[in-house]
């Protein structure tokens, strides 16, 4: 009955309350007893428990869904029951940020030490082309993970150098990969 009464009592400039109660099928009388009735001990009790859950959820950064939230209140002294909190947290509109699930996870073998370093960690080349170095990732996606490869021109070694002394080639890109011009044999996309 209630929902009834709420629902003529939001719609009362647009229909006469005469012919929503007819609609509704409820009396006219249920309903102004109803509209004047005193909120019950209960709804008050939901409301101070909903007012507190709202700090707890704003002091957690929106991160605490029902349960923790529950064990919150049941810390605080306030005990009641964990589907009373998940229904005044809905009816609030208080939803919880969901963690991200756990991606892939790059790991290093065991006998990682048995792989040779190939550029004996030496991040410079003395021509363009000559060393490339790569390196793989994952993105998260609405549509799942995606895997990301990213190949790098390792700088040639005196534009490495220079760019140390503060010295960089004019030709040089803002990476300051190569100050010479890719060989005619290879294409370049940017």
């Amino acid at each position: 009955m209630t929902a009834k009464y709420a629902f003529i009592n939001s719609e009362e400039g647009n229909y006469s309350i005469r012919s929503m109660c007819r609609w509704a099928r409820v009396s006219r009388a249920g309903y102004y007893e109803w509209l004047n009735r005193p909120v019950s001990v209960t709804q008050r009790w939901r409301d101070e428990l909903g007012d507190f859950i709202e700090v707890l959820f704003a002091d957690s950064d929106a991160t605490y869904g029902y349960r923790r939230i529950h064990a919150a209140l049941v810390r605080a002294g306030r005990p009641c029951d964990p589907q009373t909190v998940r229904a005044i947290m809905a009816e609030r509109g208080l939803v919880a940020c969901q963690p991200r699930r756990s991606g892939p996870r790059t790991t290093i073998p065991a006998d990682a030490k048995d792989l040779p370093d190939l550029v004996n960690r030496d991040f410079t080349a003395d021509e363009p082309g000559l060393k490339l170095v790569g390196d793989i990732t994952y993105v998260p996606t609405w549509a799942g993970m995606a895997f990301t490869a990213f190949v790098m021109l390792l700088p040639r070694s005196d534009d490495h150098r220079a760019q140390e002394r503060g010295n960089t080639a004019s030709s040089s890109s803002s990476q300051g990969c190569r100050s010479q011009p890719w060989p005619a044999t290879q294409s370049r996309s940017k």
